[in-house]
């Protein structure tokens, strides 16, 4: 029985090219300090607590579609600066089932300590339940364990292109069905349930995305949210989905970021997803997010 990943011989390749690629990107109002091969870079020489000019802008901006997910350090801002940076990407989203005491409608905020524990420990990509589902996620922390608590990216572009070709074929043109009753649906009352199902109702969406910025392709599939491929033998859809899902697991398409107060992480959550370590309780870990509105997936 083979207990690692199998690793696709089109996959040193693919990393090889991403790896020398990002290495040659330089920018003039910004730096960027890599923290893995494949994704994700600290970005410094930037004061969120004030407006960006048009040049700072496009390189931050240019900056989350190289890097894919991007990360602030000792950003010390109000909520509305939170809100006004995310604006400056697109309409801001108020998410229906996720409870929060934050006093904006777009902010939500994730407060776990002894008595709330952190579920979201999973491999997700946001919301691909919605019909548009988010462009990306800005994600502000307030409170941080001592130890603990670190959020992990995962490269669905990486792990589209390292598929091997048999595979890219079975799901080229397939879609998938993604369905939030599968998560926040188990909290709901029957009454709420159906209320809410009438709001959002499961959509379908394509299992390989392709960027409307960038052109690339991306693994469009999490264990979260979603439930089924359209037109397959469900036993077949689950055992292919099941393999899919296990992609974002990949330690090469990853990178993993420790937090620290003030810090703030932006992914492209098109094509990344996310897993909040959950390995921090008791202790108290406090974060505030605010979501961009995207594109319907193509």
């Amino acid at each position: 029985m083979k207990l690692q990943h199998n690793i696709n011989p089109g996959q040193r390749p693919y990393l090889k090219d991403r790896h020398e690629q990002l290495s040659q990107l330089s920018w003039e109002r910004i730096r960027a300090e890599r923290i893995s091969p494949c994704l994700g870079a600290e970005i410094s020489g930037v004061d969120l607590s004030k407006p960006l000019d048009t040049e700072t802008f496009d390189e931050v901006r240019a900056a989350l579609l190289a890097y894919r997910v991007i990360f602030f350090r000792d950003q010390d801002i109000t909520a509305q600066q939170h809100m006004d940076f995310a604006k400056r990407f697109g309409e801001l989203e108020e998410h229906p089932f996720i409870p929060s005491d934050a006093p904006d409608a777009e902010v939500v905020r994730f407060d776990k300590d002894e008595k709330a524990v952190g579920v979201e420990n999973l491999w997700h990509s946001d919301v691909s339940w919605r019909e548009i589902p988010s462009l990306g996620s800005i994600l502000r922390a307030h409170i941080v364990p001592e130890i603990g608590g670190d959020t992990l990216f995962a490269d669905m572009v990486a792990a589209y292109e390292c598929l091997d070709e048999e595979t890219k074929a079975l799901i080229e043109g397939k879609s998938a069905v993604n369905d939030f009753t599968q998560s926040f649906g188990v909290f709901l009352r029957p009454e709420e349930l159906a209320e809410q199902q009438k709001r959002f109702p499961a959509v379908e969406h394509p299992l390989v995305r392709t960027s409307p910025d960038t052109g690339e392709k991306s693994l469009y599939a999490n264990g979260v949210f979603t439930s089924h491929i359209v037109g397959m033998d469900r036993q077949a859809s689950d055992t292919l989905l099941g393999r899919l899902f296990l992609e974002a697991a990949v330690p090469e398409y990853q990178c993993r970021f420790k937090w620290r107060k003030d810090s703030i992480a932006f992914w492209d959550n098109r094509v990344v997803q996310h897993y909040a370590a959950n390995d921090y309780w008791p202790q108290r870990r406090q974060m505030d997010r605010v979501t961009i509105i995207g594109d319907r997936p193509r």
